[in-house]
């Protein structure tokens, strides 16, 4: 059984997995009304937060069925905030002490590359490496506030960045957008509402780099766009069309990435026979959509991380320590450092 924590930014979580079962908790407590006042992650309120939550929690997951079997404990070294992730560091340290069993270090991008694969897992625990070994090579797109990069899993489960954002990501840019368009935070949610009732075509925004064999992504300029926009528009037409606004933004963002997802599957030449999106943006109805498109396109099955394993969670934490036994860093306590500006790979 494997205990994780996570601790990146401002969610603190705790999942049990076990590889012969699958997921069997989940602890999730959410800051998200505590930075909403703030319009962003504030890092001294957040490292607060995971002190004051990570106990209650603990205390929680120790009375439920797996503890008693917890054979390593599995902990996001980075990236992430700082403080965050020493908290979590810290805490992963002293339960491995307690209980006398290793600590695993995951990077919380590979703990992304692998969410969406966690409900294939449940579906047969026994037959899940079988079944993954027919869906690799793997193309996958991992969507989030901070990260936008595609990138592949080979047939060794070796992972390899394709490309990346050239500067803004692609929760960046909605977010944002969100606030250039006075609503709250997050923004890319609050778009994606508004978005549902306007029309993706009333505005022509900047698709990013237009290349079709150039793979990166850049979304500065969308939203440097938005903004020269709006400063034209008077008030009233701003308020009046804002459910445009939102779907056409939108609709650029999701464009891009499916574009830069469909040329990398055109350049691979049919050999992936999987597609992945996760990270939390890749909640948005339109964008699962768009992605889900590519991959029939390309006739490869289409994976999705379930909601509750797009954003900040320890269950993909837990899944990555077991799965990813390339990139896991299974050590002893005392040498496991944290790694603010982790890289995927």
């Amino acid at each position: 059984m494997i205990l994780a924590i996570e601790s990146s930014c401002d969610e603190t979580a705790l999942a049990f997995f076990d590889p012969h079962v699958g997921l069997s908790g989940e602890w999730v407590h959410s800051q998200m009304a505590l930075h909403e006042i703030y319009g962003g992650v504030v890092p001294d309120l957040a490292t607060r937060e995971h002190l004051r939550a990570i106990g209650p929690l603990l205390g929680l997951a120790a009375r439920g069925p797996g503890w008693e079997r917890v054979s390593a404990i599995a902990v996001t070294y980075g990236p992430g905030l700082a403080a965050c992730l020493a908290m979590g560091v810290a805490a992963a340290k002293s339960l491995a002490h307690t209980l006398r069993v290793p600590v695993i270090g995951v990077n919380h991008l590979r703990g992304h590359v692998w969410s969406p694969l966690i409900a294939l897992h449940a579906e047969s625990p026994l037959q899940f490496d079988e079944r993954l070994a027919a869906l690799l090579p793997h193309l996958g797109l991992i969507v989030s506030g901070g990260n936008t990069l595609l990138f592949t899993v080979d047939c060794h489960r070796q992972v390899a960045v394709l490309s990346s954002t050239r500067d803004d990501a692609a929760g960046e840019a909605l977010d944002k957008g969100a606030k250039l368009l006075g609503l709250g935070y997050p923004g890319g949610p609050l778009i994606e509402k508004l978005a549902a009732g306007g029309r993706s075509d009333a505005f022509d925004f900047p698709r990013g780099i237009g290349r079709k064999d150039e793979l990166d992504f850049s979304f500065s300029g969308l939203k440097t766009s938005l903004r020269y926009l709006l400063e034209k528009l008077p008030a009233t037409e701003v308020l009046a069309r804002r459910a445009d606004l939102c779907a056409s933004y939108q609709q650029a963002v999701v464009d891009a990435l499916a574009r830069k997802t469909r040329a990398a599957l055109r350049q691979g030449g049919g050999r992936f026979q999987s597609v992945g999106l996760s990270g939390g943006v890749a909640n948005n109805g339109p964008l699962r959509a768009a992605i889900a498109a590519e991959a029939q396109r390309a006739r490869a099955p289409f994976f999705a991380a379930e909601p509750r394993h797009t954003g900040d969670n320890a269950a993909m934490i837990a899944f990555a320590a077991w799965v990813d036994r390339a990139g896991a860093d299974a050590t002893a306590g005392t040498s496991l450092r944290i790694q603010p500006s982790a890289a995927l790979a």
